[in-house]
């Protein structure tokens, strides 16, 4: 049986991950051994989950998108539009941890 190979760290794993994504509702998810992040709206699950195991070392048990819709807002009378953005889910295996607060 042929070893796997060493998957390499590359530019896109670093602009697929954009930040981590710090809630009220992430911390509680922290707790089910999950970690959010921002991505890129362009991002796959598969990219997602290749760049978190490439950069942190970690082995993931699944990954679950949202992309969440720019609010509506007004600012002196001139209507604007939030950007929208996309948050990834990433749940790991049991006994991996990734330190949010730290930077990569």
């Amino acid at each position: 049986m042929a070893k796997k190979a060493q998957a390499q760290v590359t530019e896109r794993n670093y602009n697929v991950i954009l930040a981590p994504h710090i809630t009220e509702k992430a911390t509680m998810a922290l707790e089910n051994n999950a970690v959010v992040f921002k991505v890129t709206i362009d991002a796959t699950k598969p990219e997602i989950k290749a760049a978190v195991e490439n950069l942190w070392g970690v082995k993931v048990k699944a990954v679950n998108t949202v992309v969440t819709k720019g609010k509506t807002k007004r600012f002196k009378g001139i209507m604007g539009k939030r950007s929208d953005f996309k948050k990834a889910y990433v749940t790991l295996e049991d006994g991996q941890s990734i330190d949010v607060s730290a930077g990569v």
